[in-house]
């Protein structure tokens, strides 16, 4: 069986995509040709290196579509999608993370169109269309978290969930339904086990209405899949950042001041995803002997969502 390289759902040939996912990503009926392989594509990432508005450590290349959309090509300015190479020291990064993204959106998260593309010597890359782009090359203004908090980019992981609350608080402008959303977001995160979810990946977006939300979800990966013995947050909640139970989450959410039906209804949402969960990680492009770590990790931490006084 075939999966989507976007939407990870069954295709119904030997095609890598369903012609309505590369709409969505493309705008095109066909996959766009890319000219680089594995070796070229570094060099040109090692170029762009702190010259792109692109922030964290990973290989990163901005891309733009040509004006008939049939070709890729490298944009140093303006760029509308960002692609991910696989970094030399974590194996299968552009497939976990875009796994990663689809499973979040089993629970409601919102994602930007991504997915995964070949280069030309069959290397899987991850791509991923800019939220604050337009097509016209406009932008819209971005704020991430630790922006907000007045910290410098070296304190990223000095922050808390509460301080990330407290900002949406003050500077979301429906800061209830963010705070929800937020809320969701922290719980998704912790049960793939990303111990990378500092101030710097979080975002508020001021949309063209002038209203400032939380920015669609970027940088979502189970780091602990390729860091096994990283069972850390990047952020504490309720002081902590590790061995968090059931208890600390419906905490958290009374801090948050989600009401209690809330919080259980989305604490059981994500109970809920684990069957669905674990056969669209059957069916990504992670390697096989990756496959069952990554449902064992979701498997574990649903347990201890379901069972009260367990231990992640």
């Amino acid at each position: 069986m075939t999966a989507c390289m976007v939407c990870l759902c069954p295709t119904t040939d030997t095609s890598e995509y369903h012609v309505a996912c590369l709409q969505a990503l493309y705008g095109a009926k066909s996959v766009p040709s890319f000219r680089y392989d594995a070796g070229e594509l570094y060099r040109v990432a090692a170029q762009m290196a702190g010259k792109m508005s692109i922030s964290g450590i990973q290989e990163k290349v901005s891309l733009r579509l040509s004006a008939d959309r049939s070709r890729l090509e490298v944009a140093a300015t303006r760029g509308r999608y960002i692609l991910k190479p696989e970094p030399a020291r974590y194996s299968a990064l552009p497939q976990n993370e875009h796994l990663s993204m689809r499973l979040a959106t089993l629970v409601g998260i919102e994602i930007p169109p991504c997915g995964l593309l070949r280069l030309k010597d069959g290397t899987i890359t991850y791509v991923i269309k800019r939220f604050d782009r337009t097509d016209r090359g406009e932008k819209w203004p971005v704020e991430d978290f630790c922006q907000l908090a007045e910290k410098p980019v070296r304190d990223k992981y000095n922050g808390s969930a509460e301080l990330c609350v407290r900002l949406l608080r003050k500077y979301a402008s429906e800061p209830a339904i963010e705070v929800g959303k937020f809320y969701r977001l922290l719980l998704f995160g912790w049960w793939i086990s990303n111990g990378d979810m500092h101030l710097k990946n979080f975002s508020l977006l001021t949309e063209p209405d002038g209203l400032r939300r939380l920015s669609p979800v970027y940088d979502l990966v189970s780091t602990r899949l390729v860091i096994p013995n990283d069972i850390t947050m990047a952020l504490t909640l309720g002081g902590r950042n590790k061995r968090l139970l059931r208890k600390d989450w419906l905490a958290f959410g009374h801090y948050c001041g989600l009401p209690e039906r809330l919080v259980n209804r989305m604490i059981a949402d994500q109970v809920k995803i684990l069957p669905r969960a674990s056969e669209m990680i059957q069916i990504s492009y992670l390697p096989d002997s990756m496959k069952q770590q990554f449902i064992d990790i979701i498997s574990g931490n649903t347990a201890v969502l379901v069972e009260s006084g367990a231990e992640s």
